[in-house]
């Protein structure tokens, strides 16, 4: 004999369309909860939080020369995320950009490397394209392993990464060894000629801002105006409808892994062509990871990840402020960036669906 009782859960129901207006507010609102959970962090760790909070978050901005530095760091993170999103949206998830940023950046520094008497303005755009081969190259790695044995993009990429910090590691403690450089694991510094010029004279900032901003500018354009970025977006929304109109998966994971692999690997070139000036085993920062991070705050959107990786640029050169005058431990830093995707993704959780409570009945056993 069975005793039948009801019981209301809470179920996610996805909204029939999300409101704007909370699109708009939720990485606001995201910013606001991972400023409130880190300041009680800050106090556990008796630090003055105001004094962290303003050094982070608000003296960047307050001089040129800091936000100079903050235009600097946003170039990758811009450029990078603008690719990474184009896959996103099509539900092609590229988290090996920060390899791919790697290689494009071993690739562009072939050159200088191996002809470091070369002269001519042609070898700092030709050290740019062949970052952007060299990323491509290094996502085309994964595209293959995913259509070709229906391998897990995610684990792929992400392991590759692994495997292009090893070949860095390898050229600058072999081969590519400056060997004047006092046993560092770095190359020799390059030419005049193989350094991006600079855009603001005074500053770091280099032309390559410039590419960046045209580039995001194309990345509008290709997902909203072209037919390509519209076939890639009805395969990461609809699969099914996707399939039924001729739409080739396949297709869909070349383009979204190349175009991340090639916006990833020029980034990596303009990193060495530019502020750096040679190979350095830190060039591995982590910009590939952070740029997840930018591309889900600006919500997958060109012009909203224009602004979220100027703010996260912000948060790398304010971060290394507090470390300075408040002591602050990295940690601390990268806490407060995984703190504010988690909170946006909680946000735009509730942008697009809703509790409802329904009526579940379950059957109990009585003796």
């Amino acid at each position: 004999m069975s005793i039948l009782s009801v019981a209301f859960l809470p179920t996610l129901v996805r909204r029939q369309r999300a409101s704007l207006a909370a699109t708009f507010v939720a990485p606001f609102a995201a910013l606001a909860v991972t400023i409130g959970l880190n300041l009680g962090l800050y106090v556990l760790m008796g630090r003055n939080p105001f004094d962290i909070v303003y050094a982070m978050l608000l003296e960047p901005f307050l001089s040129w020369a800091s936000f100079s530095e903050v235009l600097l760091k946003a170039g990758p993170l811009l450029l990078i995320a603008q690719g990474l999103a184009i896959g996103f949206r099509a539900k092609v998830f590229n988290i090996g950009a920060e390899g791919q940023f790697i290689l494009g950046a071993i690739f562009a520094s072939a050159i200088p490397i191996w002809f470091p008497q070369a002269s001519g303005q042609w070898i700092w755009p030709l050290m740019l394209i062949l970052g952007v081969l060299g990323g491509a190259l290094w996502a085309s790695l994964t595209a293959f392993w995913r259509v070709r044995f229906n391998a897990n993009e995610i684990l792929v990429s992400l392991m590759l990464s692994l495997v292009a910090a090893q070949l860095l590691n390898y050229l600058l403690l072999g081969p590519w060894k400056d060997p004047n450089g006092f046993n560092f694991p770095q190359s020799v510094m390059f030419q005049y000629d193989a350094m991006v010029p600079l855009l603001i004279p005074g500053t770091r900032v280099n032309v390559s801002l410039l590419i960046t901003i045209a580039l995001s500018l194309a990345a509008w354009v290709f997902m909203q105006r072209s037919f390509v970025g519209y076939k890639l977006q009805v395969g990461g929304l609809a699969p099914r409808a996707a399939g039924y109109a001729g739409f080739k998966e396949s297709r869909a994971i070349w383009w979204s892994l190349l175009i991340g692999g090639c916006a990833a690997g020029l980034a990596g070139a303009a990193e060495v062509a530019g502020p750096l000036g040679q190979l350095q085993r830190s060039i591995s920062t982590g910009y590939g990871y952070s740029a997840i991070i930018v591309a889900y705050l600006g919500g997958l959107h060109p012009i909203g990840i224009v602004v979220s990786a100027l703010f996260m640029a912000a948060l790398y050169i304010g971060g290394d402020n507090a470390m300075v005058s408040a002591s602050l431990p990295i940690a601390a830093v990268r806490v407060f960036q995984g703190s504010l995707l988690m909170a946006y993704l909680v946000a735009i959780a509730f942008v697009r669906y809703r509790f409802e409570w329904r009526r579940a009945a379950a059957h109990r056993g009585q003796p």
